[in-house]
């Protein structure tokens, strides 16, 4: 394994310095004007709200060079290494089997809580499968947000349904994840098959 900062470890590094000749500044020139990676980070945040992190590291990026803590050439190689992360992101849902929607709620369900062994993260994934379907399948209806009955039997849904979790969620978290998941499908759904997925494709 090549030791990191070796002149060998990165190909836009030689010596100490950073090879400028390997940076397509004019791409991402053009890149910015449009608003491509801003625009790219506010559709993924969009879809699934666990991703903010990656929107607050563009936005620290982008303020340190903007305050002159960092130099163009730090920058541009910083945010080159972050421009390869987000296809990967974005793919992460086939590497776990899981379709965009279901992986927002297997985020909200994993992200920030407990480690899992892998039984336990195949059960979440099923919890969050099985939610779905349930809630989309019976409980959307047209117009459902309007009214405290439909409002409620979503609620219920979610609740009964995630009461499948492993046993490692303790009653609090087991809570704490009803009422973000439930947040998430209200924010999310509105009716009869429509929302925010449907007009994602």
């Amino acid at each position: 394994m090549r030791p990191v900062g070796s002149p060998d470890a990165d190909p836009l590094i030689r010596g100490n310095y950073l090879d400028l000749s390997q940076i397509d500044f004019e791409t991402l020139r053009k890149q910015f004007e449009r608003g491509r990676i801003a625009a790219t980070l506010a559709r993924m945040v969009r879809l699934n709200r666990t991703r903010m992190n990656y929107l607050e590291e563009f936005q620290k990026m982008v303020d340190e060079y903007n305050s002159g803590a960092a130099n163009v050439e730090t920058f541009f190689a910083r945010l080159m290494a972050f421009t390869k992360k987000l296809p990967e992101e974005e793919k992460r849902g086939i590497s776990e089997h899981l379709s965009e929607e279901e992986l927002a709620v297997f985020d909200l369900l994993t992200k920030a809580a407990v480690q899992l062994t892998r039984a336990e993260e195949l059960q979440v994934k099923k919890v969050a499968r099985e939610l779905l379907e349930a809630v989309k399948r019976e409980k959307l209806v047209l117009d459902w947000k309007k009214r405290q009955t439909t409002r409620a039997a979503v609620r219920y849904t979610v609740e009964t349904i995630l009461d499948g979790l492993p046993r490692v969620y303790t009653t609090e978290l087991y809570q704490q994840k009803c009422e973000s998941v439930y947040q998430h499908i209200f924010d999310s759904y509105s009716g009869q098959g429509q929302g925010l997925y449907s007009s994602a494709h």
